[in-house]
């Protein structure tokens, strides 16, 4: 993988080896571009870091094994208390990312499911069914905010923060490269993601959970890295970035294996099933970020009933059935599952609309920007906007979370170059500390890596792993506010 072919070249011999594969004949009211993924090897079961690939068992498929290698991790487990919108609730009803991640997973499966069915008779595929476009969509959706910091996108905020305003992040930063440099000032829970499905969950694996290149692909929505030597693509797809310096030959070989169309050098088009995760992923935040709302009594119920019942199908029937049901409780969920079924099929409808333009690289946006429900999905947005993620809980907590990510890399970075660079002569504190990184982000026997960019890097793969509650408490005891009792 280090000795890769120029990008020219490499374009050029994708379009020949599409030109060979794909399905010419398929699209009767479409026009082919010059150059298109083909859905054989988008649905790659090749495994990352396996030279071959182990025939799936009777029971189960590659890509159902890819959700049970995920739902298994521990990674996916700590999502249990990691913020979604409101952070350390007390209350049991909210979603945390781990009942958000399900959620999405659930609707990212029938939406995949639906497009493959769709997918399958307009290009005859062979060898493949409806369901493992849906596995596929699945087991993405499932891992797409395993990568989240502590604190939800605010945790994102406070690291990069961190990076750009500390003078002591600064002068280290200083004798990075640039592209190493990025992974820091902009980092990015989706690369973390990325990094540590395959990576950083099972070190000792050569591509981690080796999960197959079809979701480790359909699971990268930016498929970009932090820094390019020339200005981004036009799109949504390179608004952000989906892997680190340090794992860009892993996500090479998982573009390569899928026929991915490079889009500038360190830059590839979308999986075209990663618009489907993206739509899951909005469909339930935008829509149930209001039922929780509802419930925690930042909006009134005839507030959210006004947002959600335009996006039903039968407006009046789906009114006469609310006017049956008895709490408003069962009301609004009525009106979340009505709401999301509409959106589904729209989205559904879109994506196969625009297919061949997805397949070539060239949809430059996120699926629910042209649904025709996109005004009411927009006001959607607006009211989480204005009045949820705004509200005096969400705001407090997130601000406090601020400080507790900077103390963290603050003190574990300190220690980690404290040691680096005096060895014994370190400084009592930097000797004590460094007892509680794990090894796993230091070094075998807590020897720090000789290399600047992997300390620093293991430092933010620790702090971007905690829990919130962890990362509060671990927070509290080396900053003395709290101390262990018993």
């Amino acid at each position: 993988m280090e000795n890769r072919a120029p990008f020219h070249m490499l374009r050029h011999h994708q379009a020949v080896m599409i030109d060979r594969l794909c399905f010419k004949d398929s699209l009767p009211s479409q026009s082919l571009p010059a150059a298109m993924m083909n859905w054989n090897l988008l649905l790659s079961r090749a495994r990352l870091g396996m030279a071959g690939r182990r025939a799936a068992s009777e029971a189960r498929t590659d890509f159902q094994r890819d959700f049970d290698r995920i739902v298994f991790s521990a990674a996916f487990r700590r999502l249990q208390d990691k913020t979604q919108v409101f952070p350390l609730s007390r209350s049991d009803y909210v979603r945390t990312r781990l009942t958000h991640s399900l959620e999405v997973s659930s609707v990212g499966r029938t939406l995949g499911t639906k497009v493959g069915d769709s997918v399958i008779q307009r290009h005859g595929l062979q060898h493949v069914y409806p369901q493992d476009f849906g596995a596929i969509v699945a087991a993405a959706s499932l891992a797409h905010d395993i990568g989240n910091p502590p604190f939800g996108h605010s945790g994102e905020d406070a690291i990069r923060l961190w990076f750009e305003t500390s003078p002591a992040a600064q002068e280290l930063l200083a004798t990075l490269t640039p592209a190493q440099r990025q992974d820091f000032l902009r980092f990015e829970g989706n690369a973390q993601g990325f990094r540590l499905i395959a990576r950083l969950q099972s070190p000792d694996n050569p591509g981690g959970m080796q999960l197959t290149c079809a979701t480790l692909g359909t699971f990268t929505k930016y498929p970009r890295a932090s820094w390019l030597p020339q200005p981004a693509p036009a799109g949504i797809a390179f608004t952000k970035f989906g892997y680190f310096q340090d794992d860009a030959a892993l996500f090479t070989e998982v573009a390569e294996h899928l026929g991915l169309l490079p889009a500038a050098p360190h830059a590839w088009h979308r999986h075209p099933l990663s618009y489907l995760v993206e739509a899951a992923d909005d469909i339930c935040y935008l829509i149930i970020d209001i039922e929780d709302a509802f419930r925690l009594k930042l909006l009134t119920y005839e507030e959210v009933r006004e947002l959600l019942l335009p996006l039903t199908v039968n407006t009046g029937e789906v009114a006469r059935r609310l006017d049956r049901i008895g709490r408003r409780k069962e009301k609004i969920e009525y009106l979340r599952a009505k709401a999301i079924g509409r959106v589904v099929e729209q989205v559904h409808a879109c994506f196969m609309e625009h297919e061949a333009a997805i397949l070539s690289g060239r949809f430059p946006q996120e699926l629910l920007q042209v649904i025709p429900a996109a005004p009411l999905m927009r006001a959607l947005k607006n009211c989480g906007e204005t009045r949820v993620y705004v509200s005096q809980p969400v705001v407090e907590i997130e601000a406090a979370g601020f400080e507790v990510m900077a103390g963290l890399l603050q003190a574990f970075v300190t220690t980690v170059n404290d040691i680096a660079e005096r060895g014994a002569q370190a400084s009592p504190k930097s000797r004590m500390l460094i007892y509680l990184l794990p090894e796993q982000f230091v070094g075998h026997d807590r020897v720090p890596h000789a290399d600047l960019y992997r300390r620093l890097l293991g430092v933010t793969d620790f702090v971007a792993g905690m829990t919130d509650s962890y990362a509060v408490t671990l927070f509290k005891k080396i900053t003395g506010i709290s101390l262990p009792t018993g």
